[in-house]
């Protein structure tokens, strides 16, 4: 019983990085205005300003941005 229990913890620790969530800062190639997206940017239409643990983190890591004050 003892070593299912053990078997168990080191699967769910394992697995569980792979539910982070991260968001990122992204900015329009065209506009050139900021967003706050959950899905990677694809480089061509929006390109990566940073990545963030957390939705509030990143929304206020990207009022502070001079890149996205254009």
């Amino acid at each position: 019983m003892k070593k299912y229990l053990i078997a168990g913890l080191l699967v769910a620790g394992m697995v569980s990085p792979a539910f982070a969530a991260e968001f990122f800062v992204a900015q329009s190639a065209s506009t050139h205005k900021c967003s706050v997206t959950a899905k990677k940017p694809d480089g061509k239409a929006m390109m990566l300003v940073d990545t963030y643990k957390s939705k509030p983190a990143a929304m206020k890591a990207m009022k502070g941005m001079a890149e996205c004050k254009a």
